[in-house]
């Protein structure tokens, strides 16, 4: 993940409103971890697909088509 670093972003300012009594904030940004996180794995998984059906549909017009199952 090339955009990870936005998650250690979340995690200093969710240590911050810790330490600093920001009770209902480090809860938020715990949570906003999560959906991040989620967000980016989701991004990674569909860029791999995109660039799995790219690689076939190239396959596919040079080879004149699939090979025999």
């Amino acid at each position: 993940m090339r955009n990870d670093w936005i998650l250690d972003v979340l995690t200093d300012l969710r240590s911050f409103a810790e330490q600093n009594g920001l009770k209902a904030s480090a809860e938020q940004l715990g949570d906003t971890c999560l959906v991040v996180a989620a967000e980016l794995a989701n991004a990674g998984s569909e860029k791999r697909s995109q660039q799995a059906e790219a690689h076939d549909s190239g396959f596919a017009e040079l080879s004149g088509g699939y090979p025999a199952s």
